[in-house]
Parts: structure tokens; sequence; C-alpha cells
């Protein structure tokens, strides 16, 4: 038996939705765009209605009983906000509180583009022996920045696992600016002799704090790497960026001399 068709009307309403978000001269809601975009790349006829006042926007939420906009309605059934908008969409909706390497691979990936950049424009080919050099230095000098951005949510993390931390507090405030000195010295080649120790120290420090509370304590925690509100898990990667400071200091004490 054939199936018949829906009729075009029919059709048309079950791709048609209607979005109310916040537009005002002092916010224009991030999400209600998102909402709004997302709808519109999956096929649906957008009606936008502007809540343009806060008092607006208060009573729309008091007549539908919800807390936040934008709201979206589809076939005049509501939907909900924007992880909800995603949801009955079947696309996928991220865990805030989940675990991810994401920050970790978009640093190395970036700097790893830097440094071969960087050598090409030095010497004309982009695969030399100064960009595996540049890579960890301006790796170094880019969790170093992440770390600046809030060294006290940094420090509070670090003090977590590092175990000259936990002895010497204010070792959490100055590691962040060592690595990013050491990486600095470091791409520009000079002084050698503060940079080499420095990132030996810290990378030994911490390649140790970090074997230690993963793989003899087994414990389950977050890493400060990439700052102190990351939701990368404390191990493999972490455990990386300390070896590889090792690394490039004791390649240096041996190619540079």
């Amino acid at each position: 038996m054939t199936a018949t068709a829906a009729p075009a009307a029919t059709r048309t309403e079950a791709r048609s939705a209607t979005v109310f978000r916040m537009v005002t001269d002092q916010h224009v809601c991030p999400y209600g765009l998102k909402a709004k975009d997302l709808l519109e790349r999956e096929g649906f006829t957008v009606d936008d209605r502007w809540l343009r006042t806060r008092e607006e926007t208060d009573a729309f939420k008091a007549e539908h009983g919800v807390r936040t906009t934008p709201q979206t309605f589809i076939a005049g059934e509501r939907v909900g906000g924007y992880d909800d908008l995603r949801r009955r969409l079947g696309k996928a909706v991220a865990d805030p509180d989940a675990t991810t390497y994401k920050p970790v691979v978009a640093v190395f990936a970036m700097t790893a583009a830097m440094a071969l950049a960087a050598s090409y424009a030095a010497f004309g080919t982009a695969l030399t022996m100064h960009s595996a050099e540049w890579f960890i230095a301006f790796s170094m000098c880019v969790l170093a920045l992440l770390k600046l951005q809030d060294v006290e949510t940094f420090s509070s993390m670090f003090l977590g696992y590092d175990l000259l931390a936990k002895r010497w507090v204010r070792y959490a405030y100055a590691y962040p600016f060592c690595e990013g000195l050491a990486g600095i010295l470091m791409i520009a080649g000079a002084l050698d002799w503060i940079s080499i120790p420095v990132a030996l120290f810290i990378g030994t420090v911490g390649a140790v704090s970090v074997f230690k509370a993963v793989y003899l304590d087994k414990r389950d925690i977050k890493c400060a790497c990439v700052g102190g509100s990351s939701k990368v898990p404390l191990g493999f990667v972490s455990l990386t960026e300390n070896v590889m400071m090792v690394a490039m200091a004791v390649w240096m004490l041996f190619s540079h001399h």
C-alpha cells in the first residue's frame, strides 16, 4: 500500500519555527542567534520574535513558565532553550562537567603550525630542527599565557598535585612565569644559562608530581596545564608538557654547547 504524501501545508508547518529571543540596546542574546542560525541551517523557516525590553522578557517567561530565553517553538509546540533545540534536532550537547583534551589539542596544533611557519619564513623550509625546538618553546609560552590569565585559580588547582608547591606555596604562583620566561629565552636563543636550568627544574618536578599523582596514587583530578578552569584530566598529556620541557633543556644543553 502506497503511503500518501503529507499535504504541502502540513509539511511547511512542520518545517517552520518561532524563536523568541532577547534583543535590546544593551544586550543581544547569543544563544538566540545560535538557535536561529541552527534552525535555518536545518531548513526551517524562522519567525524571529524579538523581546526588546527586560519587562517584555520577564512577561514572556512568566506567561510560558520558563526561566530563560531564547525559547523555540516548532509547529506551535514549545521545544525549549538552545540546548533543548539541539537535542530535538539530534545534535550533541556539551556536558560542562565532562573532561576533555580539546584545549591541549588546540594549543599543540596551533604551536606546531606556528613553529612550521616560523621555520619556513626563516629558512625557506618548514621541517627543520629549529621548527622542533620552536614547537616546544612556543608551546611553553602559550601554556604559560593560559595559566597567567588567572594565576589564583591556576595555583589552587596546581597545589592539588605538585609536590614542590605543596611544600612551598609561592612556587605555584611562580611556575607560569618561570615557564613563560624559559620559553621566550629558548625562542630568542639567548641566556641559555637561565632557560636550560629553569626548564629542566620545573619540568622534572612537574613530571615526578604528575607521575606520582596519576600512576602511583591513582588520583582522578583535573590538570592545571592549560589554566585553572580547564576540564583536562591529569595524566599523559600533563606528563607530556613536563617531559617536553626536560627534553628541550637536555637537547639545548648538549647541542648548544
